[in-house]
């Protein structure tokens, strides 16, 4: 009781409900929190209940830890975190609710589930969900509609893009396997492309299907696409990086206070021989990306390709509470094999075992397996750095113009793809129709983009349509196809694959 006093007052002094006039500490500061909480309830004119005061103490607490990922979820958030971050297996009908206005819209369906056995497809409206009109409620509120014990069945009222009539469908709800590998597709020259989206709990095995069945159909070389994947599951992080790595290898390391440090080594993994590998970065991959781009690169297993990382190395702990809540806290660091501390906010080079520093001074310098440097000072930095494309002036025109309202054009471009949608073909090229679809959506929602900018960013303009009409109609791998003459860093890649026979060869190439 002493401790759930003391905090619920600490969450009052921080949302400023008393006015110190000292700021020494109280002598018995379960006595005073007493007679306020006394004073509060009987004689405030907007007092709390009691459970509302605590709930709000107990978050109180949590947000005075100077800790940036520390958080305290109620049952339904923690529930929410399991579905949408970590992506791990829950009830529903296998699609993704993007709600815009009045509109809500199913932005992604799986291949696979329930939805997608019906014909429900991305794009398509949800109108009703059993007797219950959805239109214009929040994505949150549609998805609690569509969740429910498995095997329990569902009225779906919806319609398909380029209809007016509205269709209904009975669906029954099943247990979604979120898959950390939406896609794979076979590149120039033997290279097998396996984008990693998440890291959930089937994460691992997810990679090591897709990296056995692109061995099967002829994969010689692999790349892998870490590039915007802020982490997730830990544990499958290690277990990712262990498929390509050697039995006993160290994968990752992890420090907590007053402990001596956890190793973490090698499981299972994919018998590929040294078959090249590129693993693609940017400043979105994070965390679980970070563990596993930084343990292949020490170990030379992976050249690693991009941008520097995002340096995010905090080691979070996530306990369930009797009552159903759920405390996240910040318990530990991660280290690569060499000893390089993934967390970049901690100043670089005080919590590092210190090797040698780079021309600046600025850098530690590490050593991988075979001896070549990688850099520490937080995150993983590439072997190979890409530069980021210069935009041109007339796209730097209309982000500036655009502003912070750069969501509503991707609303423009997704609501022009939608309804082009069914008369799609592989092949397709943009049409000037689409390109005045686009115009006029933009108009109507009162975005200042004049006509002259428009057209003068028209390539930027046309590759944002090409994609996601691709995606739409024609599946992700299409897309990412239609895309790479864009991408500099998985043309890079390719290219240092493209000669390179083993992954010492590469290794020399970077």
């Amino acid at each position: 009781m002493y401790r759930r006093l003391l905090a619920a007052f600490i969450v009052l002094l921080s949302a400023g409900r008393l006015h110190a006039q000292t700021t020494a500490r109280p002598q018995n500061p379960a006595a005073l929190f007493s007679q306020v909480l006394e004073l509060v309830t009987k004689t405030a004119l907007d007092s709390l209940s009691s459970e509302v005061i605590f709930e709000k103490a107990a978050r109180g607490l949590v947000t005075q830890l100077n800790d940036p990922y520390a958080s305290l979820l109620s049952p339904a958030d923690l529930a929410r975190f399991q579905r949408n971050t970590l992506g791990n297996r829950y009830a529903g009908i296998g699609a993704t609710i993007r709600s815009q206005d009045d509109r809500v819209t199913l932005y992604r369906v799986n291949p696979g589930t329930p939805a997608w056995i019906a014909g429900l497809r991305g794009g398509d409206r949800l109108l009703k969900v059993d007797s219950v009109s959805v239109s214009g409620m929040p994505a949150d509120s549609v998805t609690s509609y569509l969740l429910g014990p498995p095997k329990t069945a569902i009225l779906i009222t919806y319609q398909h893009a380029g209809e007016s009539e509205s269709r209904q469908t009975r669906l029954v709800r099943n247990v979604i396997r979120v898959p950390a590998v939406p896609f794979t597709t076979m590149l120039a020259g033997g290279v097998g492309y396996v984008p990693i989206q998440r890291f959930n709990q089937t994460a691992a095995e997810d990679v090591a299907a897709a990296v056995r069945a692109l061995s099967d159909s002829g994969a010689k070389k692999f790349l892998l696409d870490l590039r915007g994947n802020g982490g997730g599951d830990l544990d499958a992080a290690v277990n990712m990086a262990g498929l390509f790595l050697r039995g006993g290898d160290e994968v990752a390391r992890v420090k907590h206070r007053g402990q001596a440090p956890m190793i973490y080594r090698v499981g299972e993994i994919v018998d590929i021989g040294d078959a090249p590998i590129i693993v693609l970065v940017n400043g979105g991959s994070a965390s679980a990306s970070e563990i596993v781009a930084g343990s292949l690169q020490d170990h030379d297993r992976a050249l690693v390709v991009g941008n520097r990382t995002f340096g995010k190395g905090l080691v979070q702990t996530q306990r369930v509470l009797s009552n159903g809540w759920a405390l996240s806290l910040t318990t530990g660091k991660w280290y690569t094999p060499s000893g390089r501390s993934i967390q970049a906010d901690h100043g670089g080079l005080g919590d590092e075992r210190f090797v040698e520093s780079d021309s600046t001074g600025k850098r530690p310098i590490f050593r991988s397996t075979s001896g070549r440097a990688v850099l520490g000072g937080g995150g993983v930095t590439p072997d190979v750095a890409v530069t980021a494309d210069s935009a041109e002036a007339a796209e730097r025109e209309l982000a500036r113009a655009i502003g912070n309202r750069a969501v509503e054009l991707h609303d423009a471009v997704y609501e022009v793809a939608r309804s082009v949608r069914p008369s799609i073909t592989a092949g397709f090229t943009i049409l000037p129709a689409w390109r005045e679809a686009l115009f006029s959506r933009l108009q109507q929602d009162s975005l200042p983009v004049t006509r002259a900018m428009f057209d003068a960013a028209q390539p930027l303009l046309d590759r944002l349509l090409e994609q996601q009409i691709a995606g739409l109609a024609l599946g992700d791998a299409d897309a990412f196809r239609r895309q790479l003459r864009f991408d500099r860093s998985a043309k890079a890649a390719l290219d240092l694959l493209g000669s390179a026979p083993d992954q010492r060869s590469l290794l020399t190439r970077g």
